[in-house]
């Protein structure tokens, strides 16, 4: 069984026991805190694929809270020809990394 969950504007498929990296939530919890992804807009199993408009009612995934953790870096460079112009800057984006621990028609 996998769902199609929305978080932080992105999807993601997910399964049980999957360990994910969303965008940060509005949520102050610590390591070991329940989460639940209410925006769940598919979900295939045993009684067939249920498909959301946009999203399946009473459907939720709920997941753990492992840790909190850091992106990659990102390099942003900018410059202007001819003007010796030159701004160098970077970006680590913070995430929270979840467990999925069950997926609830």
């Amino acid at each position: 069984m996998f769902a199609v969950i929305e978080t932080g504007g992105k999807q993601y498929r997910v399964e049980k026991g999957d360990v994910l990296d969303v965008e940060l939530l509005p949520i102050a919890a610590e390591a070991g805190g329940k989460i639940a992804f209410e925006r769940v807009l598919m979900v295939f199993g045993e009684g067939g694929t249920r498909v959301g408009n946009p999203v399946i009612p009473g459907a939720r995934v709920e997941a753990t809270l492992v840790d909190a953790v850091r992106g990659p870096k990102v390099r942003i460079l900018k410059h202007k020809r001819r003007k010796n112009e030159r701004r160098r800057a970077g970006h680590r984006q913070d995430l929270l990394r979840v467990r999925v621990e069950s997926i609830v028609v």
